[in-house]
């Protein structure tokens, strides 16, 4: 019996036996229905419920700024599969922490932001605004607990919410209903996520022979095929494609022989190419976007679209399809592949071949492509130094990208070990969410080393959570690519004048230092042996010091990831 039910039971006869506020019932139902991680900054306004979740037991890590809290948050839910919950001060809090709010709201992450409002009745408050509104605007649900009486209906509620519909969901507790006293408190239901939905059988009938006729099949997987990947991988051997990903489940077919890597603007030439060669396209649990096709570049004239997802409003929301099958994509996957094996003809097999496979082998990865080294005597080629270091970090790792002109180089010179070694919070775009996401999913991940890529921007943005990192002791790497300037904008707005763009040098191995972590200045390969030294001192668990690389690099002319970007708008 959880701590809700018992109290429950007791009912109003011992209202100490669960709390004597709603705070203490909201904080500890949480608990109780299985939140993972409590991310947050606490205050006068979340103090106690944030007390009440570490009682029932949930981890609480008290972050600088509520927007590193909201983004860690994301990235443990992403990472470890449980409900990430972040804790916040009303309204000052709550607006510090929008942009990662709006970041998990657009990738449809299932977590829980838990803050204080202000009581109705205080209309000079200085913290009272619309939180309802706030949040209802970058696409976020906003709930509330309404009285003691419903406090754990009310909990319950906006969990299955987030679970069930995979939503970031804001919990608004009002002062004065966190105040009350709660003597009745009702059992806290089990939330489960629901069965994927099983697809009809003229949909799979459709697809399964759309997937007989095509002689070159690629298969694309996106966030909502995440948990489908064995069964989505057994589906392309039985019909011959070929497997994608598209950035944000990067890793998910990392040791299939015929795996392209990612699709989109972070594919190699070899992976571009033999994407565009294809006659049909299955996009699973992906949005097939302007980043994932290259705004339609990887779609062959004559190429046949197929879209497979759970969620209706999501096929053909960004381009036009033959068809769609609304279903779940593991679900969709073996249902389709039983269709096939009952008629006896699995497919063709055509792009499966020999030639491909090696070609794949060859140059599918980007750590393959020929570099031309543009390194100078004071700065190093990003392409160079990503590669070293991708041989140096243990290959147990997670990859976190932040937002940039740079961000295509560890996002494709890094490998990952599967789709938990990658964790993209890249749905608004924002820079500075990097270093945020890296922490948070090192909490999801703590078998494994997290590896932050960074633009100097970016991380100076977000640098106060450095010392999150140093003082919970996690052993992470930064590699800032420190070009001195936000660089999109001065490759991609030509002879323009860029003062506003630019800035001075910035020392920031020295400033890591300062928040007690390690700084290594990188000018060329031979700068590296101090990263070795770290790593070494990390397999034998010595190091727990975060290592940020400040490398001086040279200028790539224009990532043509962002090229493409930019053309788009």
């Amino acid at each position: 019996m959880t701590s809700a039910q018992r109290a429950a039971s007791a009912g109003a006869e011992d209202p100490q036996v669960y709390g004597p506020t709603v705070a203490d019932v909201v904080g500890r139902a949480l608990a109780d229905l299985g939140a993972g991680h409590v991310f947050g900054v606490v205050g006068s306004g979340n103090f106690v419920l944030t007390e009440a979740l570490r009682r029932g037991g949930v981890p609480f890590t008290a972050t600088r700024h509520e927007g590193g809290a909201a983004t860690m948050a994301d990235a443990y839910t992403r990472m470890s599969g449980r409900v990430g919950v972040v804790s916040l001060h009303q309204g000052c809090g709550l607006t510090n922490a929008m942009t990662g709010i709006c970041e998990a709201a657009k990738s449809r992450t299932p977590m829980l932001v838990l803050t204080a409002d202000s009581p109705a009745a205080a209309l000079r408050s200085n913290f009272r605004i619309d939180q309802d509104t706030l949040v209802r605007s970058v696409g976020a649900v906003s709930d509330r607990v309404y009285s003691a009486a419903t406090a754990v209906a009310d909990v319950t509620r906006a969990f299955r919410t987030a679970v069930a519909q995979r939503r970031t969901v804001v919990l608004n507790v009002a002062i004065d209903i966190a105040a009350a006293a709660c003597s009745v408190a009702g059992p806290v239901e089990s939330v489960v996520a629901p069965a994927g939905v099983r697809p009809d059988g003229d949909s799979v009938a459709r697809l399964a022979e759309t997937l007989r006729a095509a002689r070159k099949p690629v298969f694309v997987a996106g966030r909502g095929a995440r948990s489908a990947g064995p069964a989505v991988a057994e589906l392309a051997r039985a019909c011959g494609a070929l497997l994608a990903t598209s950035a944000v489940a990067n890793g998910l077919f990392t040791n299939e022989e015929f795996a392209l890597g990612i699709s989109g603007g972070f594919s190699s030439p070899a992976t571009a190419e033999l994407i565009a060669g294809a006659d049909l396209i299955v996009g699973w649990g992906c949005a097939l976007n302007n980043w994932t096709m290259r705004h339609g570049r990887l779609i062959g004239a004559g190429t046949r679209v197929v879209q497979v997802d759970d969620d209706i409003d999501a096929i053909g929301a960004y381009r036009p399809v033959d068809f769609g099958v609304l279903g779940d994509c593991a679900a969709t996957a073996r249902d389709v592949l039983a269709a096939l094996r009952s008629s006896g003809s699995p497919g063709q097999n055509g792009y499966r071949t020999g030639d491909v496979a090696e070609r794949i082998a060859k140059s599918a990865r980007w750590q393959d492509v020929p570099v031309e080294d543009s390194s100078t005597a004071d700065r190093i080629d990003p392409r160079v130094l990503t590669i070293a270091l991708d041989e140096i970090l243990p290959s147990q790792r997670i990859v976190a990208i932040d937002s940039g002109n740079f961000m295509g180089y560890p996002a494709t010179h890094l490998s990952v070990p599967d789709e938990f070694g990658f964790c993209f919070t890249q749905a608004f775009q924002s820079i500075g969410l990097g270093l945020h996401t890296a922490i948070g999913a090192g909490f999801a991940q703590p078998h494994r080393l997290p590896v932050l890529g960074a633009g100097d921007g970016g991380f100076l943005m977000s640098i106060a959570e450095l010392e999150t990192a140093v003082r919970t002791g996690t052993p992470l790497v930064a590699i800032v690519y420190n070009d001195s300037a936000y660089g999109a904008e001065v490759h991609h707005f030509g002879d323009a004048d860029h003062t506003t763009v630019t800035f001075p040098e910035t020392d920031i191995a020295a400033i890591a230092e300062g928040f007690g972590a390690i700084g290594v200045t990188v000018r060329s390969a031979r700068d590296l042996t101090p990263v070795r030294e770290w790593v070494e001192r990390y397999r034998t668990g010595e190091q727990q010091r975060p290592l940020v690389i400040d490398a001086k690099i040279t200028s790539d002319g224009g990532a043509w990831w962002l090229a493409e970007a930019f053309a788009g708008h």
